[in-house]
């Protein structure tokens, strides 16, 4: 997870840094906009209770399963740019469970959006539906995403790339999402807040270096002169 590879030219070198800055706002902000929907409409969570879903209710989870799809692209390209940012020195070691548990994160949100979307059909049993989506999200899916941001957070750290706060933020992000993932309401959206601070540090660090003057160049330019 590099900002930049020497040798490459600079267009290329910058090109990665933002496609994940980004592709992880765009995650960020689509999967928070469907956690907090689903929350809202449906805020029994697992319970088994049967609830009465109203107009306003179908709405705001037709919403939110609507999002999802996009915010899986998003969590996919935002996992590509990062692993490019790599390149030949990532650890085969760490970034085997960086694709597993990203992929597998993927799976299971969408998995869970399509029970979800039990609740909008009148001939389907909602208890189950509603409660295998909240189980399959906040048990197998955050826990997914608590390996993908320790395995991102540990690249970062070994490359680099990632200053020791932001790596140390990553680690409590993860350690939030494995514990109380599937105990504490709304603790999913630790997983697109960490997303956003991630992917703002990354566009930052690009554009410092988009705007940083280059040393020998002054020196370059007039030693091909004086060679001139």
């Amino acid at each position: 997870m590099r900002l930049g590879t020497p040798g490459t030219a600079p267009g290329q070198s910058l090109s990665t840094p933002r496609a994940a800055g980004l592709a992880g706002i765009l995650f960020a902000a689509l999967m928070a906009a469907a956690i907090v929907l689903a929350r809202i409409a449906l805020p029994q969570g697992g319970g088994a209770a049967r609830i009465e879903v109203t107009a306003g209710q179908r709405d705001a989870v037709t919403t939110a399963l609507e999002l999802v799809p996009f915010a899986g692209i998003a969590f996919l390209w935002f996992m590509g740019a990062l692993r490019e940012h790599a390149g030949e020195a990532e650890d085969r070691f760490v970034t085997t469970v960086f694709l597993g548990s990203g992929l597998i994160f993927v799976a299971s949100l969408f998995g869970a959006a399509a029970a979800a979307g039990t609740v909008l059909d009148d001939d389907q049993p909602q208890e189950f539906g509603r409660h295998f989506a909240y189980t399959l999200l906040t048990t197998y899916g955050m826990r997914m995403a608590a390996v993908f941001v320790f395995a991102t957070a540990t690249i970062g750290r070994r490359l680099g790339v990632f200053p020791r706060p932001l790596a140390l933020t990553g680690y409590l992000a993860g350690l939030v999402l494995l514990v109380a993932g599937s105990s504490v309401p709304w603790s999913e959206l630790v997983f697109p807040a960490w997303a956003l601070i991630v992917s703002l540090y990354i566009l930052r660090s690009g554009r410092g270096r988009a705007t940083a003057p280059d040393p020998a160049g002054p020196a370059h330019g007039r030693h091909s002169n004086g060679g001139g």
